[in-house]
């Protein structure tokens, strides 16, 4: 028989050891739930942050861009070879701009050379579209043909990706200054450095780096001495033997600087070439690269060049987009839910109403692509890849939600309120529009802009429709060719080169900062209408 014993809580009161036991289990129950909800919430928060860090780690580097400053006069015969000074016509003359800047490059690194391999790996500086701004500024003031200017052109995305550190790792070593050179820019140049601890360096960071059996795998050692440039070939007691490539024709006086850049792959084994690194560590030394705000990320439209890509065009299209969905899905799904709610007789039809609708807001968002593809598409005869189709198919999509969400603020509203414009002789109707609903506005906008947020994030309906066109221009109108940001961040994360990772990663960020200012929107709106009861 269990001995009484005194409760904790209650003077004067006996309970069986028992009872304690059992209380004691359902605190330790309790502070267990407890535990697994906060290793719940920090594992949801551990996962955001990691999953934020490594998107805006990837996107950093696209928020900037490299670019290359020339002066040049702006030759009417090569930007306006018709004398018409049409501006049409001078914008679409991408090789007359093309060929302004080649010129400059070749007379300043290639004077008088033919070796149409050498020129292309110079030109390859920059892509054959980077002067299409130059061209539509030109256009927009025709009479600064014939004057000099100064352009700024964006730097190829190779280019772009080693000066910002990837491309291939490298190593940077100060060597002294040039304590004796012999030889000849065409056979050969054999250099000796003043400072033996950094032949020293360079000696250690060559057996570090250099394989015993020479393969394509194995490093580039770079040498820059003054103005000039050229590759490592021996390096034995202090005495380097060099390979001219790129910069000033003359060999470099004694007592001259003389740094190296080793660099761990081959030239084989990456996009940039050794004179192509020379030629832009010279223009940077020169101060005619700089580092800029990427703004083409917001006011381009896409390329096949990830330095010129951006997602204007897909920004304005997700907007007019959302336009047509919040046009079809909240007005219907709104009075739909007013009529279900307030009016519908409860019977078998309202009840197969409800219950295809809870249905419908499950259904996978591809079949409403399919569905989108079949009626608006193909038996309508509706235009492929714009936004009123796209808004059309996703507003189907978030029909059901903007319903059932408008059906629980309804029913959120105590019934008093009915009661009571009815006591007071309003009708049925005049208590619903003028009495009901506007109580429930601020859980109906909630459930609208949150669904309105799903549809934002829709990639797979959009891709069924079309609206994974490549989209040079920015739609003017819900009826231009479009496309919209989740279908172009899935276009360029399927791009072959590297700078598209950060492309993709940065026109996330720009996809998340939409969602997040819908959602706070929604709260703005329920925290101003909210009404407690």
């Amino acid at each position: 028989m269990n001995s009484p014993a005194p409760n904790p809580s209650e003077k004067g009161t006996f309970v069986t050891e028992a009872a304690l036991k059992r209380l004691k289990k359902r605190h330790a129950a309790e502070m267990r739930f407890k535990l697994y909800g906060q290793v719940a919430i920090g594992i949801a928060v551990v996962a955001l942050i990691t999953l934020l860090v490594s998107i805006f780690g990837q996107a950093s580097s696209a928020f900037s861009r490299n670019v290359l400053t020339f002066d040049t006069t702006l030759d009417a015969a090569q930007v306006d070879p018709t004398g018409a000074r049409d501006p049409d016509e001078i914008s679409r003359n991408v090789s007359g701009f093309n060929l302004l800047l080649q010129d400059n490059l070749a007379d300043q690194f290639l004077p008088g050379v033919d070796d149409r391999a050498r020129l292309r790996e110079l030109y390859g500086l920059f892509t054959r579209l980077a002067v299409l701004p130059i061209a539509r500024k030109t256009a927009e003031r025709p009479d600064t043909i014939g004057s000099q200017q100064r352009f700024s052109v964006a730097l190829a995305d190779d280019i772009d990706l080693f000066l910002k550190g990837g491309v291939t790792e490298r190593t940077s070593i100060k060597l002294g200054t040039v304590a004796r050179i012999s030889g000849s820019i065409e056979t050969g140049v054999q250099m000796a450095f003043s400072s033996p601890d950094a032949s020293d360096d360079i000696t250690k960071a060559e057996t570090r780096f250099q394989e015993a059996s020479a393969d394509d795998s194995a490093p580039t050692t770079l040498v820059s001495a003054g103005d000039t440039w050229f590759r490592l070939d021996t390096l034995a007691d202090g005495s380097a033997s060099l390979t001219f490539i790129a910069g000033e024709q003359a060999l470099p006086a004694a007592g001259a600087q003389a740094s190296a850049l080793v660099l761990a792959q081959a030239q084989e084994n990456r996009t940039v070439s050794d004179r192509q690194i020379a030629w832009t560590m010279l223009l940077k030394e020169e101060g005619r690269i700089k580092s800029t705000f990427n703004t083409s990320l917001f006011t381009h439209s896409d390329s096949t060049y990830p330095e010129l890509a951006g997602a204007a065009a897909a920004i304005v299209g997700s907007l007019l987009t959302m336009l047509v969905t919040a046009m079809l899905a909240i007005p219907v799904g709104i009075f739909a839910a007013v009529y279900l709610e307030e009016f519908a007789t409860k019977n078998r039809m309202t009840d197969l109403i409800e219950v295809n609708i809870n249905n419908l807001a499950a259904v996978p968002s591809i079949v409403f692509g399919l569905l989108g593809a079949a009626v608006f598409i193909n038996f309508l005869g509706m235009p492929r890849s714009v936004p009123l189709v796209g808004g059309l198919v996703l507003g189907l999509l978030v029909l059901p939600t903007v319903i059932i969400a408008s059906r629980a603020a309804l029913k959120s509203v105590p019934p008093s309120i009915r009661t009571a414009a009815l006591g007071v002789g309003a009708s049925p109707t005049q208590a619903v529009f003028h009495h009901v609903l506007p109580l429930a506005a601020p859980g109906i906008l909630t459930g609208s802009i949150i669904g309105m947020a799903r549809a934002l994030g829709e990639t797979a309906p959009l891709l069924l429709i079309g609206m994974v066109a490549f989209v040079a221009e920015v739609p003017s109108g819900p009826t231009d060719e479009s496309t919209v940001l989740p279908v172009l961040i899935y276009k360029w994360s399927t791009g072959a080169e590297r700078a598209w990772e950060p492309q993709t990663a940065a026109a996330i960020i720009v996809l998340l900062v939409f969602l997040v200012l819908m959602n706070l929107i929604a709260i703005i709106l329920r925290r101003r209408f909210e009404r407690r009861w």
